[in-house]
């Protein structure tokens, strides 16, 4: 069976490494598919669920709040500032910080902030969503 090495790493932390069948992420365009032996990539990646197929055939599930992707033919690297294992996640806290930033987004005094606002609001809908598609696969 191919396999192929998968790191995602946080700025806190390594949050995965390990071997992978395939790893499914959010690109910019769209959702991308990575199998071993994939063409090399460098692009940037939005904020949602990263799924990882172990080599045993288990499932990984990471929310990543964006970030950089880098494929070679053996080994997937995500980089971000912020990831957190699915089981990790904290529905609660979650919302709160999506209620913060839908506050944000009313009371943005500058484009400066409403941008700011917006962007932390988009990171709190995507996290919320990695957090439903973690626990519908379980």
């Amino acid at each position: 069976m191919n396999t192929i090495h998968v790191d995602v790493v946080s700025v806190e932390e390594s949050v995965f490494s390990g071997e992978a069948r395939f790893v499914v992420l959010p690109g910019e365009a769209g959702e991308l598919g990575i199998y071993p032996r994939h063409t090399p990539l460098i692009t940037r990646i939005k904020a949602g669920s990263v799924r990882i197929e172990k080599a045993d055939g288990t499932e990984e599930f990471i929310f990543v709040a964006g970030g950089i992707l880098e494929v070679q033919p053996d080994r997937v690297t995500v980089l971000s500032d912020t990831a957190i294992r699915g089981k990790d996640l904290d529905e609660e806290k979650a919302n709160e910080a999506r209620v913060a930033a839908q506050e944000a987004v009313k009371n943005a005094n500058s484009d400066i902030d409403l941008a700011k606002a917006t962007s932390e609001l988009a990171v709190m809908a995507a996290q919320l969503s990695a957090l439903r598609k973690y626990r519908g696969n379980k």
